[in-house]
């Protein structure tokens, strides 16, 4: 078991070179051997990881997912079918979360078949991209699916509100349901409003099934049907996954990849090698951020956690701290810089995972392999990956807001430290300059090779449409912060992202700060107080804001720094001037 190539080597499908890590990794391995936690798991034993056993069993249902009924495939082509017939050519999938990324991933990466329907994603609630979804639709061609486990997603269930009553004045009141399904839980509030709405379909997917576990279940195989993907190869990809995924890590070393992977991860996290550094080939790369939603949310907890980076710009090794573990996951085939650069980042000592891909097919084992990974990475950690106890309270102090919004007309005021042109800027550090503002806020990422423990990163939350000028700024922004401190930084876009690391910000060791960029660019648009209605108490841009606002409130109860910059309406050229100042720090 000492000998790293035959430990860490499995053919092309896994390999990882662990450097002087190695043989504390193959101890994790033996611990899971010893424990029978690789069959335990598949005996749904909620005793290998801690929290309440109720809480546990009954989020276990994605172990058996993939034994999907031939009648429910055969319903949901019949349902595709029947849209084909009627001459719909798009779907527009309104979710957050493990309800919207799987389709985003398989959207992204196989496109659509010729003769099916074209798949687009509305997870924002800036209203710049609710219009600009709206303005793009031929709606008598339009299939809005609508999908969320509990039924009561605020942000989903404010899109299909919006579109229900723009449906039902374009085309009628009869017929606005025909252009509606709805993917939720058994007796949740959205099947009740589904039934209610006479949506053209419900699906109901098996309610132990978590929602960030729920790639190969109705969230994922609804959208891959639409865009003509086979959900039998995708399906039977996970299967051989299962095969061997049963096995001990033990008879045949790094044959279980799956365990391998989670003792990696969960072993490295105990020893502050936290930061999740993911590498796509461009084809797959969506796949990082359906990763990055399930590792935060379900590692993020009791002071622990692993952050995942995804998309991070390559950089020479020496720019890296000593917090990082890389995994290359690679379409066969499919050389290009990437290779280079994973080979000098192992050469230099850095931990490298590879995982392959013999084609796009394969994203059903991927699915599954993360998935149970994860649960393994749990064990190893002590904490329940099941569980999200911090994603509440943002949504509390959200609704806090909101209720402020309603009751007085106006969301609640927050000082305002500086302001001038471009932005205004709110902390938590009562500077009173703007250069003092950000000292202080980033004097904890200096010095960061004398810091013991677990390492700071940077989160930048935007709150912004997610438009292309605004994505490119974004990413300029992150790489003038990596440059100038070589700490991890991760963006995500608000609210999107409080169903994925929102959880992790909250319930890891503390050390993350953050950095809120808001900006109100063009029209509103209200969202109705129910679906037949014209009656309305909020809009899009209230909502995103009192989002914004409450998970402010919601880091600072966790003892997290936070700063704000409003940016007036101009976010690309905020966003640079914000660049600009953090250059002359």
């Amino acid at each position: 078991m000492s000998d790293k190539k035959e430990v860490f080597s499995h053919g092309r499908e896994f390999y990882a070179n662990l450097g002087q890590s190695t043989l504390r990794i193959v101890e994790e391995v033996l611990k899971l051997d010893k424990n029978r936690v690789i069959d335990r798991i598949w005996k749904r034993d909620p005793t290998v990881w801690s929290g309440k056993s109720d809480e546990i069993s009954n989020r276990l249902g994605w172990l058996s997912c993939m034994e999907i009924k031939s009648n429910t495939l055969e319903e949901i082509d019949i349902f595709v079918k029947e849209l084909r017939e009627a001459d719909f050519t798009d779907a527009i999938l309104l979710g957050m979360g493990g309800s919207s990324l799987t389709g985003d991933v398989l959207q992204h990466t196989f496109g659509t078949a010729p003769g099916y329907l074209s798949l687009h994603i509305l997870d924002s609630t800036d209203p710049a991209a609710v219009l600009s979804m709206k303005e793009s639709l031929d709606l008598k061609k339009t299939l809005f699916i609508v999908a969320t486990k509990s039924g009561s997603t605020i942000e989903t269930i404010s899109f299909m509100k919006y579109f229900y009553r723009l449906a039902q004045k374009n085309l009628g009141a009869a017929n606005a349901g025909r252009h509606f399904c709805a993917i939720t839980d058994p007796g949740s509030g959205l099947e009740k409003m589904a039934q209610a709405l006479k949506f053209r379909m419900i699906f109901l997917n098996d309610p132990n099934i978590g929602g960030r576990y729920s790639a190969l279940s109705h969230f994922g195989l609804v959208p891959a049907a639409l865009l003509g993907i086979s959900m039998k190869k995708l399906i039977e990809r996970g299967i051989k996954a299962v095969v061997k995924f049963r096995t001990s890590p033990l008879p045949e070393a790094g044959a279980n990849s799956a365990a391998w992977l989670g003792a990696i991860l969960g072993g490295f996290e105990m020893r502050n090698i936290n930061k999740l550094t993911l590498v796509t080939s461009p084809e797959i790369r969506y796949l990082g951020a359906w990763i990055e939603q399930l590792i935060a949310e379900s590692t993020g907890k009791k002071g622990r956690g692993i952050l995942p980076v995804d998309q991070d710009v390559p950089t020479e090794p020496d720019s890296y701290l000593d917090d990082r573990v890389f995994v290359y996951l690679k379409l066969q085939g499919k050389s290009d810089h990437l290779d280079s650069w994973m080979n000098k980042i192992e050469a230099a000592g850095l931990p490298v995972i590879r995982l392959q891909l013999n084609d796009l097919f394969d994203l059903g084992r991927e699915f599954f392999r993360w998935e149970f990974a994860t649960a393994v990475t749990g064990a190893v950690m002590h904490i329940n990956p099941f569980d999200q106890p911090n994603v509440e309270s943002a949504k509390v102090r959200a609704k806090e807001m909101m209720n402020n919004y309603i009751q007085k007309g106006a969301l609640p005021d927050l000082p305002v430290h500086f302001e001038n042109g471009d932005f205004k800027i709110v902390t938590t550090n009562g500077a009173s300059s703007v250069q003092e503002i950000l000292r202080t806020f980033f004097n904890p990422l200096e010095n960061l090779t004398e810091v013991q423990g677990a390492l700071p990163y940077i989160s930048l939350q935007a709150y912004l449409n997610p438009s292309e000028k605004n994505a490119k700024q974004l990413e300029a922004l992150r790489f003038t912060i990596r440059e100038r401190y070589r700490c991890a930084v991760t963006t995500g876009y608000g609210p999107r992202f409080l169903h994925s690391t929102g959880q992790l910000h909250k319930g890891d060791s503390g050390k993350g700060l953050f950095i809120q960029i808001l900006a109100e660019e063009g029209p509103d648009c209200s969202i109705p107080e129910d679906a037949h209605g014209e009656e309305s108490k909020i809009s899009f841009r209230i909502l995103k804001r009192a989002q914004a606002l409450g998970d402010r409130q919601a880091l600072m109860d966790a003892g997290r720094s936070v700063i704000m910059f409003d940016l007036k309406g101009k976010a690309v050229s905020g966003m640079k001037v914000i660049g600009e100042m953090i250059e002359k720090l």
